[in-house]
């Protein structure tokens, strides 16, 4: 066997033959296809999962600055939960004993389940990162926003939060970048990503080393394309003085 053979990606994947696709011709699915669906999956997995991430983290985030004891003590159990029990295992218990529990996800797909263990799980790494920018800020912004007679929701919404989410942008650069790896947990449910179409796609076709240097290859491009968007969004909305700021 040779040690290169990139053309396993022109195969048909049901007759093991270069596919007619590979010629500009109509033809079945070969493994590129099957790769590049799979690609669009771990994107769609890690897309939906941070805005859940987000939005659930700014929240838990946001309520982790008040002084309520009640509120406080609530939010702490939030992202201790999430944060302390391993991702595959939030993945298993959605999928295989939320269902069970919870009326109304009995057949829930599985995409869903998975995007809501991984956005859960972000969340509470974010809400920990909210809060610290939050707490960056000077407490005259607070001041100054109530002097103007805006409620707090408002002083969030308008002050805070806006100065908050520029100073803390490196570390949420880094959980984009992490929950696009993180995504590969998706193939313990059976949802077609990345991680799944390499494992099923080598013992296919016995060529380990090109898929999975093409499936390193796309993660790669991937979180590098997160990363350098979220150093230009970075560098054009950093506050002069704040942290981050670069001239």
């Amino acid at each position: 066997m040779n040690l290169w053979d990139w053309q396993v990606f022109c195969t048909d994947t049901i007759s093991g033959e270069i596919s007619p696709r590979c010629f500009g011709e109509n033809g079945s699915i070969t493994y590129l296809d099957w790769m590049l669906s799979a690609w669009g999956w771990t994107l769609s997995v890690a897309a939906c999962a941070l805005a859940v991430g987000v939005i659930m983290g700014t929240i838990i985030g946001v309520i982790r600055t008040f002084d309520n004891k009640l509120i406080l003590r609530a939010s702490s159990i939030w992202i201790d939960l999430f944060r302390n029990i391993p991702l595959l295992l939030q993945v298993f218990l959605w999928y295989h004993v939320a269902p069970q529990l919870i009326p109304g996800l009995s057949g829930t797909p599985r995409f869903v389940l998975v995007v809501t263990a991984l956005g859960l799980f972000t969340s509470a790494r974010i809400a920990e990162q909210v809060r610290t920018g939050i707490q960056a800020i000077p407490k005259g912004q607070r001041a100054a926003g109530q002097a103007l007679g805006l409620t707090r929701w408002q002083t969030y919404r308008f002050i805070l939060l806006p100065v908050a989410f520029r100073i803390i942008a490196p570390p949420l650069t880094s959980e984009a970048m992490t929950i696009v790896k993180n995504s590969s947990v998706a193939f313990a449910v059976s949802v077609s990503e990345l991680t799944m179409f390499a494992m099923q796609a080598q013992e296919e076709t016995s060529r380990g080393i090109e898929i999975y240097l093409a499936v390193t290859l796309l993660y790669f491009a991937s979180t590098f394309t997160v990363n350098l968007t979220a150093r230009r969004i970075e560098n054009r909305f950093c506050i002069p003085g704040m942290l981050g700021f670069k001239k």
